[in-house]
């Protein structure tokens, strides 16, 4: 079963959002809560995955975000964003977000989102691609090292951030290219594997390894990487994902 915790300052949408989690038998919403509860009833509960609003009056998601990337157990959040909430994208990636997702998601894809943050995954709605791509190259490294280059840091420029994760992917095997596309297509280890023929256990070290090559990134901040590098198939009838 996998436990969720819903962090929003509107009653109404953690009350919808728990009646769409409520839908699927292997999800549980295990709590909701506004932002200034939301690091208390995480350390309490802990809970797998948590869909967390990005702005919120009384504590905004980004100081939630930090507050729970600092537990000893952090769980894997979802940002739960609109269209005008651009400027805070970049700011959640580099600060651990393991997704971005609508808050009028389509319900089906919300709880697919959902198992996948669970298994490890990264989600990010087409909606909101371009910004997150677009803050990232622009805000240039959440880190030190190679996730500056990677992203094509202190250029602003789409041009030049492709260029330089096509040179940041080339220090990987090619196996470790293989798997980073799949990241790229947000999927969890287990996906992955199923994919390759291969072991989980054999996923998650290639995985580890190929994060540490791109300088420390996580997994959404992979899958820009490899979207920017061309490793990343846009869906059919889809434009891309580029910035």
């Amino acid at each position: 079963m996998v436990r969720v915790v819903v962090v929003d300052d509107e009653q109404l949408v953690r009350s919808g959002l728990r009646l769409i989690l409520g839908t699927a038998p292997d999800l549980e919403v295990v709590a909701d809560c506004g932002g200034r509860d939301a690091v208390r009833t995480v350390a309490a509960l802990l809970p797998d995955v948590i869909l967390l609003d990005i702005r919120m009056p009384d504590v905004d998601g980004l100081t939630v975000l930090r507050g729970l990337r600092a537990l000893p157990r952090p769980p894997a959040v979802a940002m739960l964003t609109t269209f005008d909430a651009d400027e805070y994208l970049a700011a959640a990636l580099h600060g651990g977000a393991s997704g971005f997702l609508l808050k009028d998601t389509d319900p089906e894809q919300l709880v697919r989102a959902v198992r996948t943050l669970a298994a490890g995954g990264s989600v990010l709605d087409p909606a909101v691609t371009g910004a997150v791509i677009g803050g990232y190259v622009a805000a240039g490294t959440g880190g030190p090292g190679a996730p500056g280059a990677a992203a094509g840091k202190a250029t602003g420029s789409a041009a030049a951030a492709d260029r330089s994760a096509a040179e940041a992917v080339r220090a990987l095997t090619p196996r470790e290219r293989e798997v980073l596309a799949h990241l790229g297509e947000g999927l969890g280890n287990q996906r992955i594997a199923e994919r390759m023929g291969l072991a989980p256990s054999t996923v998650k070290d290639h995985v580890r390894a190929l994060l540490a090559k791109l300088g420390g990134v996580n997994r959404v901040q992979a899958a820009i990487v490899a979207d920017r590098a061309g490793l990343v198939r846009p869906p059919a009838g889809h434009g891309g994902s580029r910035a």
